[in-house]
């Protein structure tokens, strides 16, 4: 099995040598990096599995970081934990939006950090169904590939934003998306979409659901997830 790489970008040295010796006493292989333009670089460079961002750095602050990170297509697929300071609730949406797969404030455990980082590592590694797999949750049916959805061998009425948004979630059971990340992945040419209609597209979705509605749970400050009982 490969060493899992990951890419620390934090301008506080204590905190970047505290990171990089828990990490590699975990068996991690890490790298540190002072400063945006630095941590960009090397992480277009190195392709890490994993990369732990400060929001306050010099030059390119971590929320710039991150959006380009998630921007270009060569580096968007990399999970992002922000490490900050800043833990107000605006801030952590604020990070989660912009496409970070978690979210940690300062001061924090190391132990918490390592079990973070083998949650998002592990949900990364989590195989997904394929486009084309029929999803079945107890008696409801979702095809892709018939583009139908049937509760105990009824159809389900729905419209191709709703089979789009319902596709997305089922497929991802258990992951926690912003309405951000769910506009970006439901978006498709000709289909116009913004992050408040999917608060009305969930609510009339699990309307259609009925009893199956509850599998798609909001989560507060964040956004959305389909978890099955």
């Amino acid at each position: 099995m490969s060493v899992v790489k990951i890419t620390i970008i934090e301008d506080e040295e204590d905190i970047r040598h505290l990171l990089l010796y828990n990490l590699e006493k975990e068996g991690y292989s890490a790298s540190g990096y002072e400063s945006g333009e630095e941590g960009l670089a090397a992480v277009r460079a190195e392709q890490p599995d994993l990369v732990l961002l400060d929001l306050m750095l010099p030059g390119i602050d971590g929320m710039d970081v991150c959006r380009q990170l998630k921007q270009d297509a060569a580096t968007r697929d990399i999970p992002v934990i922000i490490i900050s300071a800043k833990g107000e609730e605006s801030d952590i949406v604020a990070g989660l939006e912009l496409g970070a797969d978690d979210y940690l404030s300062k001061p924090f455990s190391p132990k918490v950090l390592l079990a973070r980082i083998r949650t998002v590592l592990r949900r990364f590694a989590q195989p997904m169904a394929d486009e084309g797999d029929v999803i079945q949750v107890d008696d409801l049916s979702l095809d892709p590939k018939k583009f139908t959805v049937t509760i105990s061998g009824v159809p389900v009425d729905l419209t191709a934003g709703d089979f789009r948004l319902l596709t997305f979630l089922a497929s991802h059971r258990g992951w926690v998306f912003t309405r951000y990340q769910i506009v970006d992945a439901i978006r498709g040419e000709g289909y116009v979409v913004t992050e408040r209609a999917i608060d009305v597209q969930i609510a009339g979705l699990r309307k259609k659901l009925g009893a199956y509605g509850i599998y798609i749970q909001t989560v507060r400050g964040v956004g959305y997830r389909f978890q099955d009982a």
